[in-house]
């Protein structure tokens, strides 16, 4: 979440300490300019995400939810990599590092309890609709403990392109972040790998007659079930350039690589996003984002009245209960992801 320190000499010129310390070096430019670039395509990515969540109506059963909340808290999360170029200690910097902490802690969240969502629907077969306040508390709650520690404890400062925890509390750096963010890719990595065992079985154990709607459901859930192991896989990938620059900064504070520090500005900003486009946009939304399927989403979100002219032209107002609701809406989450016609969702209280 931090790169190397840049200090202002003037309105016009910016030296990089670490990179040369006795003229002005064009590598800061570039740092800053990848780090502005990625966090607005990161902003304008979210933005997107969460106008198709509204066209779509993917706002209804609690994962499609938990969707939304991911990726405001992604959206949120790359604000604080547009926050200008640097600032000085001070309360502004302070915010900047407390903010930035939060919301990437945020939508670390809600991919794990997304994941905790879907091992608890799948493999324990149980409803989770009456954990929906459980989780908004988990995931807005915790990252709010994390990011405020190291601000009570007055170890947010400059840190390079960004204001984070400087570089005198190396350790609070990983015990923050860093650390808890491998541990909980992997535990992420081990309960897909279940998840994705459990579907396997469950799919190999339709026997009996030929089905054609059980058929269709099997080839569904093979379909769905082959992104899974890409999700963790995301978060690694944005993660390890930024872990990587982390500890090599740690054991030569003196000597950084400017490849690393420029990968580190151009995965760091992703974190949010990638997951957020992920966990979306699956086939069947990309099916709908045609320019036909826009054009009739739009309709629908913005034409609520009908003219019918049969015999006497009126003006008709359908209502949800009169159309019926063919947007996965439901109480009781069932399970988005998978669909098994011999499994029903127990409600095993807390």
């Amino acid at each position: 979440m931090d790169s190397n320190n840049i200090i202002p000499l003037n309105n016009n010129s910016r030296r990089c300490i670490f990179f040369n310390t006795d003229s002005d070096d064009n590598r800061c430019v570039v740092i800053l300019t990848v780090k502005r670039a990625t966090g607005t395509f990161s902003l304008i990515g979210c933005f997107f995400m969460l106008f198709v969540i509204w066209l779509l109506r993917r706002y209804h059963s609690l994962a499609q939810k938990m969707i939304c909340s991911l990726t405001v808290a992604a959206f949120f999360d790359s604000v604080a990599y547009v926050m200008g170029d640097t600032h000085p200690e001070g309360s502004l910097c302070n915010f900047q590092a407390w903010w930035l902490t939060y919301f990437d802690w945020s939508a670390l969240a809600w991919v794990c309890l997304i994941t905790v969502n879907l091992y608890l629907n799948l493999v324990k077969e149980m409803s989770t609709s009456h954990y929906e306040l459980l989780y908004h508390l988990m995931a807005w709650g915790v990252p709010l403990v994390m990011a405020s520690l190291p601000l009570f404890s007055g170890y947010y400062g400059p840190a390079g392109a960004w204001c984070w925890i400087t570089d005198d509390h190396v350790a609070w750096r990983f015990g923050i972040w860093y650390v808890p963010l491998f541990t909980l890719i992997f535990l992420m990595i081990c309960c897909y790998a279940r998840i994705i065992y459990v579907a396997n079985e469950r799919m190999q154990s339709w026997f009996g007659t030929f089905n054609p709607e059980r058929e269709r459901r099997k080839v569904s859930l093979a379909e769905e079930i082959k992104p899974l192991k890409w999700y963790p896989s995301v978060y690694l990938l944005v993660s390890l350039f930024p872990l990587i620059n982390r500890l090599h900064n740690a054991f030569y504070p003196q000597d950084p690589v400017f490849s690393l520090t420029l990968l580190h500005v151009l995965s760091a900003p992703l974190h949010g996003l990638a997951n957020a486009f992920v966990f979306g946009l699956d086939r069947d939304t990309w099916s709908q984002l045609s320019p036909t399927g826009i054009q009739l989403a739009l309709q629908s979100r913005l034409c609520d009245r009908t003219r019918i002219g049969e015999y006497h032209p009126g003006a008709v107002r359908y209502t949800q209960a009169e159309l019926g609701d063919f947007s996965d809406e439901d109480d009781d989450d069932t399970n988005v992801l998978f669909y098994s016609p011999d499994m029903t969702l127990k409600d095993r209280g807390p």
